[in-house]
């Protein structure tokens, strides 16, 4: 569904008009974009909140359009959990960056050392110059326009790839953009796998990445090829620990809206269960019981959002359908259509170690559970495994908290909560290890997206020619002095 923009929206950028005659070509805008930053290369606050409120006003002004395009490209996402999974995370971001960026720009002091005194030091941030952004399918408009925010706040320009999986709502995100920046400011860039190959390719001054852990690799090798600095935003099996005197009930309720978001289809999303050995059929039964009040009527529910793709789908059924061949149970706790693609959760038990489920990232309602005797098993479990993008712990007492805290390594971590630490407005959201590097949202971002110059400004009078050749005895005791324990 088209909408027509205001006149008063249109194209807010300093960028001239003829650069939306540009070429499509994904280098020819690179080029352009590249060539306006040097005009411009240190865009006032001005200039970057004019920029942020344009992409806010045009976005939030087509937000039935956008909600109703995913709709399409699901085959069923509710325009509630469009608005609660995109629009009010995305709201926080823009709103966060207007209120902050003006003093995140300023220089900060640093100090010199007082061998270096009168001197002075400071950190400048300064703009990057041409962001790449890679967008997934899951998530189009908040991992498209997320990292744009952090971009535009630190008075980049960039180019974003979104998916080929979310066709309408890729067109219409390119439509909207382009009606309100010019193309050598923001660009967007839309094809399949072999355009963002290409894309991924380009010579960016940062290129950030959200996707999987294999087409990672991919990315981080291209890249590579121009020494391209990289956020890499992957996924991985993130693990949740039931804590053996935790609130039992409401974990097993929290984990099951973690896990039904999307239907499953998020990279934070709690991939297997390290809960108390015993406990299992209880969580069975209360998450059986849950899923039927959140969702009555699940095949004709308009709130659970469909699996993607028909591929997709497959992959899943297969996952499940191996575990059960190598001896796991599917306590599946609603119906599956396939002519839908509504995949209702299933819980997993006894799977076994060497089965896809348990060594791949599962991206959907599939849910293993793992048994443990004693906490220090639960944690040599985890630590076994490459580090996870997400770790949830549900304990209320203090040493456990603690203990998971400290003996864990993970992206990031929410106690007795799920997803919820990547909708804080003051915490960087990123992996770690196999499950990414490096992180953006709010302050992070727009450091992520500014390279922090360091700059040392010498005062009038200052000592530097007592420590010049020739070197002499004088020398030898300043020496003596700078390095005296």
């Amino acid at each position: 569904m088209k909408q027509d923009l205001p006149d008063s929206l249109s194209r807010p950028a300093s960028a001239p008009e003829n650069a939306r005659a540009a070429s499509d070509d994904p280098r020819a805008m690179l080029a352009a974009q590249r060539e306006a930053f040097l005009r411009e290369p240190f865009p006032s606050w001005e200039v970057r909140a004019r920029n942020l409120k344009a992409l806010r006003d045009v976005l939030f002004a087509h937000r039935d359009a956008l909600a109703e395009a995913m709709n399409a490209d699901f085959g069923q996402r509710s325009k509630a959990e469009v608005a609660l999974a995109e629009f009010v995370v995305l709201k926080q971001e823009i709103d966060s960056a207007l209120k902050h960026g003006a003093r995140w720009m300023k220089p900060r002091r640093r100090p010199v050392g007082k061998w270096l005194l009168p001197g002075r030091a400071k950190v400048v941030p300064q703009p990057l110059g041409v962001a790449g952004i890679v967008v997934p399918w899951n998530y189009p408009l908040l991992l498209g326009a997320g990292p744009l925010v952090c971009a535009l706040a630190a008075g980049n320009r960039a180019m974003i790839k979104m998916s080929e999986l979310t066709p309408r709502t890729s067109a219409l995100f390119e439509e909207l953009i382009g009606k309100t920046f010019a193309r050598d400011h923001v660009a967007v860039v839309n094809g399949d796998a072999s355009v963002g190959a290409a894309f991924s390719a380009l010579p960016f001054d940062h290129l950030l990445f959200t996707g999987s852990t294999r087409v990672g690799h991919e990315v981080m090798r291209a890249a590579a090829a121009n020494l391209t600095p990289v956020t890499l935003e992957l996924g991985g099996k993130s693990p949740a620990i039931i804590g053996e005197h935790a609130r039992f009930d409401y974990a097993v309720d929290s984990l099951l809206l973690g896990k039904t978001l999307n239907a499953g289809q998020t990279c934070i999303a709690p991939d297997y269960v390290l809960l108390p050995r015993g406990q299992e059929e209880a969580f069975i039964a209360r998450a059986r019981t849950r899923f039927a009040q959140l969702y009555p009527d699940f095949l004709a529910n308009r709130d659970y959002t469909s699996i993607i793709s028909a591929r997709h789908f497959e992959r899943l059924r297969r996952l499940a359908e191996e575990a059960e061949a190598g001896g796991a149970q599917l306590h599946a706790l609603g119906g599956h259509d396939a002519a839908a693609r509504r995949f209702a959760p299933v819980v997993v038990t006894n799977a076994a170690s060497e089965t896809a489920l348990m060594q791949e990232e599962i991206f959907g309602p599939l849910l293993p559970l793992v048994p443990y005797d004693t906490l220090d098993e639960a944690l040599r479990y985890v630590n076994s495994r490459p580090r996870p993008l997400a770790l949830y712990l549900y304990a209320d007492d203090a040493p456990t908290v603690e203990r998971v805290t400290r003996e864990t390594v993970a992206g990031g971590m929410s106690v007795n909560e799920t997803l919820m630490h990547v909708a804080a407005e003051g915490l960087p959201f990123g992996g770690v290890g196999a499950s990414g590097m490096g992180a953006y949202h709010g302050y992070d971002g727009f450091v992520t997206f500014s390279k922090m110059k360091p700059v040392f400004t010498q005062a009038r009078l200052n000592a530097r020619a007592f420590i010049a050749p020739p070197y002499g005895k004088l020398v030898g005791l300043l020496i003596k002095l700078m390095l005296k324990v």
